[in-house]
């Protein structure tokens, strides 16, 4: 069923992916590594958005989860290329949570759209002590 649409390129989905993330796991590698792990992991949006919250370490673990879940999403996991960096979680006006793709993860991206489309990375994090839980979807929307 088309929903209305005549004819044309329909939006798609490219990847899904999920991850869960222990907050206590992650809380002892901050305890041990410090500034090194977070320098190594996160933006510096993702850095300073975490440690202006109240639960510090699930703030991280929820980021934590959401690259997990969008290296997965990609379809490569993190073992061909991806740094940890080229994937950062920001925050539109309205709190709601997005992937902002550079470097290798902004390439496969970009391979994996097909012509005349647009992708999008859709993410939803949330967390219960002691899971952080992140679910990624990409989107691919026919340019108009």
């Amino acid at each position: 069923m088309r929903h209305g649409r005549e004819s044309g390129p329909i939006p798609m989905i490219l990847g899904i992916g999920t991850d869960l993330a222990n907050i206590d796991r992650i809380q002892g590698t901050l305890d041990r590594f410090g500034d090194r792990f977070k320098n190594r992991v996160f933006t510096k949006i993702e850095q300073a958005k975490s440690e202006r919250r109240k639960d510090v370490a699930g703030t991280y673990a929820k980021r934590w989860a959401a690259k997990e879940a969008c290296s997965k999403a990609l379809g490569t996991g993190l073992a061909m290329g991806i740094a940890w960096k080229d994937m950062g979680v920001k925050n539109m006006r309205t709190g709601q949570p997005t992937m902002e793709l550079t470097g290798w993860a902004a390439e496969r991206l970009k391979k994996l759209t097909p012509k005349g489309h647009e992708a999008f990375v859709h993410v939803t994090l949330t967390d219960d002590h002691p899971w952080a839980q992140a679910f990624v979807v990409i989107e691919a929307r026919p340019i108009a």
